[in-house]
């Protein structure tokens, strides 16, 4: 028994107007760039195994251009994530500067929102949850699981006295029981 694949059609849209290359073949190289972690010379070879001769350059400029949109467009159609947070920090090379990169995840490891911040305190942890409660596939949490990081009570009590976070949401310090986000 053969599958038949489904063929999505891409509706004519202004914003691909005038360019080379059709609709489907802009979304895909864009999709697959979004999805897996290729690299721009990668992803034209790629392309070229299909029979599509392109520069890298040019998948530069159409990620650019259209990566905003696609996030946009796909963002409804989300999974909501769950009432139980897992947070945690770690200290992340970018650009040659040393920052921290503060991330979330749900109990099923769905990647509630993450944060590059220079600093590691109170502040930058309150505007991580600010973030990331603002997204629209989060919920209110129910526990917020984090390390022994002293920034995250005053954060969370802050958040709470704004009324931006439930009242009764459970913060629980456990050292090892949120490595889920170093996991996922």
């Amino acid at each position: 028994m053969t599958r038949r694949r489904r063929v999505v059609s891409v509706r004519p849209d202004q914003s691909f107007k005038g360019r080379q290359f059709t609709a489907e073949v802009i979304l895909w190289a864009v999709r697959w760039y979004l999805m897996f972690p290729i690299s721009y010379r990668d992803l034209e070879l790629m392309l070229q195994d299909r029979g599509v001769e392109i520069v890298h350059i040019t998948l530069f400029r159409w990620i650019q251009a259209y990566a905003l949109e696609i996030e946009k467009r796909t963002q409804p159609h989300l999974r909501k994530s769950n009432g139980s947070w897992r947070v945690d920090e770690t200290y992340v090379r970018v650009k040659g500067r040393w920052m921290y990169l503060y991330r979330a995840v749900d109990s099923r490891g769905q990647t509630i929102d993450f944060l590059l911040s220079v600093k590691r305190n109170a502040e930058a942890a309150k505007r991580f949850f600010r973030k990331a409660l603002g997204q629209p596939h989060t919920v209110n949490p129910r526990t917020i699981t984090v390390d022994k990081n002293p920034a995250y009570p005053c954060a969370i009590e802050q958040m709470r006295e704004d009324g931006k976070l439930w009242r009764r949401s459970r913060l629980r310090q456990i050292k090892f029981l949120n490595n889920i986000v170093e996991m996922a």
